[in-house]
């Protein structure tokens, strides 16, 4: 029988088989709509109706839809939030249907305001990677992307009247110093321990006390960025530093919630915002982020500074791809009037060696 809606408790619920020229072509079907209405469970069934005919004729790597794709990959409530609008857009599209200049295109509808960058993180790669999880499992096609060229970039900051990828200052070992000079031992060891580990400040404040391996000058860091969790050594000053500061129990503020001790006292990634700000004022600096002061700051250092090779910098700083962080966290510090300044200098002129004169002899002037 055609597909029938029936209610249990406050949810309407369907029995029966979606049909397709008087034949059953999928079910039997006894399942919560997880509708509240008729008119939301009799939605349900288009839905499904469609998508099963579609099944029928074309097969069911060619039939499933992007919100078919949504509801079956496994989103965290970020994932969610980010889908939500792009759902309203292509919801109802095939997959197959779906290009990488689709997804680039949606930036301008979804986000007028935003860089390219903003538009690939937030809109393509998340769409993409529903897309591509449905190709694992199910077999539909495969979608590749083509990041955002430099002329998309700059038409976009023309569009929003605003510059993307605003050169970042790093740290420099007078910053630091500075810093450390009139901060709290607590923030003084946190900026010293991101600029000698390249650790991410969400990384440096979880950071508990069974986390210090101090005969091995070992520290344990969280999993991130695709990287998994492990140990990282240190030297011995900044293990001295850390085992003499008394864990904190910080509380979220959000919820309430009092947290395990933390070495470094913070409940939150962005907790340490406003201190520093004020550290900064006070030692006469300007205000650099954690992010700043550790992983550009690591990475200027050690390459531009120390002449450290890059692939030694980027796994000593955990980065996989040795290229990135030349992209974004090599900061030159050469003065560019220094460098044109080059072209002007008069070469050192080098002297012409003169040769000793060769007196002839009475038997050479006989040969002549």
């Amino acid at each position: 029988m055609p597909l029938e809606i029936y209610k249990r408790g406050s949810v309407f619920w369907v029995k029966g088989w979606v049909e397709y020229n008087g034949r059953p072509i999928a079910g039997p079907y006894r399942q919560s709509t997880r509708a509240t209405t008729e008119a939301g469970a009799r939605d349900w069934i288009n839905d499904e109706t469609q998508l099963q005919i579609r099944r029928h004729l074309v097969g069911e790597e060619h039939s499933l839809r992007f919100a078919d794709a949504v509801n079956f990959y496994p989103a965290t409530a970020k994932d969610a939030r980010q889908l939500l609008p792009i759902l309203d857009q292509i919801g109802d599209m095939p997959l197959g249907a779906i290009t990488g200049a689709l997804l680039k295109s949606l930036g301008r509808k979804l986000k007028p305001n935003a860089c390219t960058d903003t538009w690939w993180r937030e809109i393509v790669t998340p769409a993409r990677a529903v897309i591509n999880h449905a190709h694992e499992h199910k077999g539909t096609p495969h979608l590749t992307v083509k990041r955002y060229d430099k002329f998309e970039r700059i038409a976009q900051d023309e569009r929003r009247g605003k510059t993307s990828r605003v050169e970042r200052t790093p740290a420099t070992r007078d910053w630091i110093e500075a810093f450390c000079a009139e901060a709290d031992p607590y923030n003084a060891a946190l900026a010293r321990f991101m600029f000698e580990t390249a650790a991410r400040i969400d990384q440096a404040i979880s950071i508990e006390p069974g986390d210090l391996r101090p005969a091995s000058c070992q520290v344990k860091i969280k999993a991130q960025k695709g990287h998994p969790e492990g140990w990282i050594t240190v030297s011995p000053q900044m293990m001295a530093e850390l085992v003499a500061l008394k864990a904190k129990r910080p509380k979220n503020l959000k919820t309430g919630q009092v947290l395990s001790p933390r070495v470094f006292g913070y409940g939150s990634s962005t907790g340490y915002n406003n201190r520093w700000k004020t550290i900064c004022k006070r030692a006469g600096i300007p205000y650099l982020s954690a992010h700043r002061a550790g992983r550009h700051g690591f990475y200027t250092e050690l390459v531009v500074r120390q002449g450290v090779d890059p692939v030694t910098a980027a796994k000593a700083g955990r980065w996989s791809d040795a290229t990135l962080p030349m992209r974004i966290y090599a900061h030159a510090e050469t003065d560019e009037a220094a460098v044109r300044a080059r072209f002007r200098t008069n070469h050192v002129q080098v002297a012409p060696v003169k040769k000793r004169k060769h007196r002839k002899t009475k038997k050479d002037q006989e040969n002549e």
